[in-house]
């Protein structure tokens, strides 16, 4: 990526980012996922920017909403409300200016069990570490392995079926990132790359499968799942986190 574009991108990160962080001040028991669906459109278009997702590939909403056994890909819904004890992974695209950021949390809905704490303490610790082995020079495997061993130690499992991506002019594009892999192993990772880092970690085996609506995804074991994401520019010493959380205190 040239200067001017990684800016651009850096707008539209920090756009998404806003977002997720005004949809997480916004979260509480007896909120319908289709509420998240409308405050991400109207916030977005306040922010100057379109979300990514809505009709991509044929998907009707503009943000994807994946509670408790939902893995990913979770379509809002006005009769899925949010319960305490809930868990629900909110997961943000926005394009502005021809680029897309990319981001997700997954927050904690009244007070959830021990459990529930500890897998989306593991997911967010997974993305984290996988950023951490980011630099000019790494391969691609570093990323997946950091996630596997750290989620593997926690006694979690990682889907493997989907990934981070390459992120620019188009929301997904190439190198597919795997949350699972081997160090020293997949391409080499080049300052000025943009990827995501996305781990999804279930509390139960790592098997999934998609609903008959052709997007939702679940675990196979109906075990909690939780995921975060980044979008982060490879830099020479390390990396550049593109979707950083506000400084307000309304982040996730």
């Amino acid at each position: 990526m040239k200067g001017t574009e990684i800016e651009r991108l850096r707008l539209a990160g920090q756009a998404a980012a806003g977002t997720l962080a005004y949809i997480a001040s916004k979260l509480a028991p007896g909120i319908a996922t289709a509420d998240i669906d409308q405050w991400v459109r109207e916030d977005t278009a306040r922010r100057g920017g379109t979300p990514s997702q809505l009709g991509y590939k044929g998907f009707p909403a503009a943000v994807c909403t994946s509670r408790n056994h939902v893995v990913c890909h979770g379509i809002p819904r006005p009769d899925e409300r949010l319960k305490p004890g809930d868990i629900v992974n909110v997961d943000v695209t926005t394009c502005l200016h021809g680029f897309h950021g990319d981001t997700s949390a997954t927050f904690l809905i009244g007070e959830v069990s021990t459990e529930a704490r500890h897998v989306v303490d593991v997911a967010r610790r997974c993305r984290d570490v996988g950023m951490s082995v980011v630099r000019h020079g790494a391969k691609l495997g570093d990323i997946g392995a950091a996630i596997q061993e750290l989620a593997h130690q926690e006694g979690c499992s990682v889907v493997a079926e989907f990934g981070g991506h390459g992120i620019g002019h188009q929301m997904h594009g190439p190198p597919h990132v795997s949350h699972v892999g081997k160090r020293g192993t997949g391409i080499t990772l080049r300052s000025g790359m943009v990827i995501t880092i996305e781990p999804m970690v279930n509390l139960g085996r790592p098997d999934i499968r998609v609903l008959p609506d052709g997007w939702t995804v679940i675990t196979e074991d109906g075990s909690l799942s939780a995921q975060f994401e980044h979008t982060v520019l490879v830099t020479r010493d390390g990396y550049e986190v593109l979707t950083p959380l506000p400084a307000s205190p309304s982040g996730g």
